[in-house]
């Protein structure tokens, strides 16, 4: 869920120069004036005396219904009495008569500021006045901000981009630099922010707020604190100020603080949607699901108290539902409520894919299908470039397909830091390690890329991939020491159990899934990975991990892609093949097709019935015109399982033709011509790996066993030398000094001698 921010009432604040502008027009001189009555009501005004003016202007107007002047004459005296609803009516009974009376234009254009409901109608008075004025500089200011309100920010930046290049005025500026931080444009937003202090103008409450957004995204959270606590003394009652000063407290990652801050808002029904917006940011940064749940109930707590709510705070609302499970469906329907009102917003349809695809009404190569009609080519405009960046933060698919779009986004210098995280991780998924390097320096060269831990998340990765498994330990290991986020805690700590994992150093790995529990029991993930490597340590039966898995079964009974984790799935990889999980398996197979422990398990299960039908579903894998690479190591593997190991071969060989420097493909297809007992050319694809990954100990290790193997110990006993004192061998069940000294005893049994041990 991207970070967006939408605009609040407290910018409502922004009245500033243009909105005294568009009041100074409405004075009318009293010569239009069709009766005593009229000229008495314009006298009146001009004095100062507006009662009076009204009790004038509703005698001309029950004496001339028809009159223009009248009645526009009655909207000013309501306007200027405050009596703002019935300066409303008055205003629109003037256009009745006369429908491009300029002043009543201007004046529902202001008045559209007021209330949420009336903005779109303001919108359209102000669009009505421009086709009339085209340069009318005021009207154009005021019809951007209403834009802004409304969320449609496209709109409204075009206006400001306009604005902008014609020497603006000051309040012109603050409220520009508002408007494009709340779409999520925080460097240009800073930039106005900068230019509009340098005047020495003082900032607004609603300005305040919307600059220390920008400041917490250039990585300056103290600044943003020291700001918002400055201003919310002298205004202890701002709603929106306390807000952002909670926000700004947990990008600082003092959550307490945060929470503390928003002590007084609670039990406010007008606080519900700035705590709302302040908690559900808080939760995403925290990891605080509870929290979230909160934010979500308040949102929808304020979407039935806000008549007529504006399309801006309907996306809004279902953004935040929509990273809820329990109301992703409802996210689903407003998405579509707010596309059949106006079809053509490529951002709000690129979410509204997204969620359905997460919800599994879409499969992978559907997803895949229609984002790549919907944004190739890209739109010419570069705030829709913006927001369809924004909604794909959400899309966490590293589908190579997609890379262009990416790309695109990229080249364009789309205002979003996030798409070189999502660039990196597509060009992982290919193998090509030195563009993904690339794109997470590029990632971390920008101000939210600087603050952001999951970087080093990615760096791990990388080095887990290219088989630098100490390298990749090392990074989580330093995020740990650096994160108090929980949830950026739990990350690591998967990702280190993961890479314990590979090195086969199975109770470091449980270690790392227990601390996970010490510190949320209540984490799935957590008690899932716990589960399956205390199986595999064989520290729990069977039937206690098939207990443990029926649990959250039940917890889960329709399984979507967003709740399918790689514990779960290494769970029922390593329970026995079992017919009663056939509906998992093909479930699970549906959303994770790559997942060789499930295969593995699905295809033995079709084994007991069927041998044949078991290998008709491994060749089936690979038949698909574009087969991902993942599905010919599934079907390597478990043709190795099957003892297909001609089958195998060719799968590994498939992978290569495409990525002749596949390191796993080349370490997969060696193991098949060990079990072929072709050892030399075994040999030759281990060689390659070391010559790729000159780290990797595993391959050092297997290399040394393929020397023992063809019957060379000396060669063997010089390898294992090498690798003794490695931390890689302390887990192994037989390290290399057991294996040095099995190698040094059949020398001496070759030689004729007997151990001194072994002479009683």
């Amino acid at each position: 869920m991207a970070n967006k921010r939408k605009l609040t009432m407290a910018l409502q604040a922004l009245y500033l120069t243009a909105g005294l502008t568009l009041t100074n027009s409405l004075e009318v001189q009293p010569a239009i004036a069709q009766s005593s009555a009229v000229q008495a009501g314009y006298s009146f005004l001009e004095r100062g005396w507006v009662d009076d003016a009204i009790q004038q202007f509703q005698q001309a107007v029950q004496q001339q219904p028809q009159s223009v002047a009248a009645r526009l004459g009655l909207a000013v005296a309501y306007q200027r009495a405050g009596r703002d609803s019935e300066a409303w009516q008055a205003y629109q009974q003037v256009l009745s008569l006369e429908a491009n009376n300029q002043p009543a234009l201007t004046a529902i254009g202001q008045l559209g500021s007021y209330r949420p409901e009336w903005q779109a109608q303001g919108i359209l008075a102000l669009t009505q006045l421009l086709q009339i004025n085209p340069d009318d500089s005021a009207a154009q200011a005021q019809r951007a901000l209403l834009l802004g309100y409304q969320g449609r920010f496209a709109e409204a930046i075009a206006d400001y981009e306009r604005l902008l290049s014609n020497r603006p005025a000051p309040a012109t500026i603050l409220a520009a630099a508002q408007i494009y931080t709340y779409s999520g444009n925080y460097r240009q937003g800073l930039a106005l922010f900068e230019q509009y202090l340098a005047t020495g103008q003082p900032l607004s409450a609603a300005g305040a707020t919307a600059y220390a957004q920008t400041l917490q995204q250039a990585g300056r959270p103290s600044e943003a604190i020291a700001l918002l606590t400055q201003r919310l003394q002298s205004a202890p009652d701002d709603l929106e100020l306390r807000s952002a000063l909670a926000v700004a407290y947990q990008s600082n990652q003092q959550t307490e603080a945060a929470l503390n801050t928003l002590a007084p808002l609670r039990d406010r029904p007008d606080a519900r949607l700035p705590l709302a917006r302040s908690l559900s940011q808080i939760a995403r940064q925290a990891g605080e699901t509870a929290l979230y749940r909160e934010a979500v109930l308040l949102y929808q707590q304020a979407l039935v108290a806000t008549a007529n709510p504006s399309p801006g705070l309907v996306t809004e609302v279902a953004d935040v539902f929509s990273e809820d499970p329990d109301f992703q469906a409802t996210a689903l329907q407003i998405y579509d409520q707010l596309l059949t009102a106006s079809p053509y917003q490529p951002a709000l349809q690129t979410k509204r894919l997204i969620l359905a695809a997460e919800l599994g009404e879409l499969t992978p190569l559907e997803l895949r299908s229609q984002l790549l009609s919907l944004l190739q080519p890209l739109p010419d405009d570069a705030t829709l470039r913006q927001q369809i960046g924004q909604a794909l933060i959400r899309l966490d698919h590293r589908d190579p397909a997609l890379l262009p779009i990416y790309q695109d986004l990229i080249a364009a210098a789309t205002p979003v830091d996030f798409l070189y995280f999502r660039l990196a991780q597509i060009e992982m998924a290919q193998g090509n390690w030195s563009a993904a390097s690339a794109a997470i320096a590029a990632y971390q060269a920008t101000p939210a890329g600087q603050q952001d831990l999951a970087a080093g998340l990615l760096l791990a990765e990388l080095e887990r991939q290219q088989g630098n498994l100490a390298a990749s330990a090392q990074q989580y290991e330093a995020i740990l020491s650096q994160s108090q986020s929980p949830q950026m805690i739990e990350t690591a700590l998967l990702g280190l159990s993961g890479i314990r994992q590979s090195q086969q150093r199975w109770e470091a790995a449980l270690a790392a899934y227990e601390q996970i529990l010490s510190r949320n029991p209540q984490s799935e993930r957590g008690r899932l990975g716990q589960t399956y490597l205390a199986l595999k340590l064989e520290r729990l039966s069977v039937a206690a991990a098939e207990t443990v898995l029926h649990d959250w079964l039940a917890a889960h009974p329709r399984l979507t892609p967003a709740e399918v984790s790689f514990e779960l799935l290494d769970l029922v990889g390593a329970l026995p093949p079992d017919a009663k999980r056939q509906t998992l398996y093909e479930t699970l197979l549906a959303i994770a097709p790559d997942h060789i422990g499930v295969n593995r398990r699905y295809v033995q299960w079709l084994a007991q019935t069927d041998k044949a039908q078991a290998l008709a579903y491994v060749q089936q894998l690979t038949q698909a015109e574009a087969t991902p690479v993942g599905l010919y190591f599934v079907q390597g593997e478990v043709a190795q399982t099957l003892g297909e190991l001609t089958l195998a071969s060719q799968a590994y060989e498939a992978v290569l033709t495409q990525q002749p420097e596949n390191t796993d493909a080349l370490s997969a297809l060696a193991g098949v011509r060990f079990q072929q007992r072709r050892l030399r050319q075994a040999e030759t694809l281990y060689e390659q790996v070391l010559a790729l990954k000159p780290q990797d100990w595993e391959t050092r290790r297997i290399l040394a066993e393929l020397k023992l193997a063809q019957d060379q110990p000396i060669a063997a006993l010089q390898q294992f030398s090498d690798l003794q004192g490695a931390e890689e061998a302390s887990s192994l069940e037989q390290p290399p000094a057991h294996r040095i000294q099995h190698i040094e005893i059949n020398f001496l049994r070759r030689r004729g001698f007997q151990p001194f041990w072994e002479r009683y």
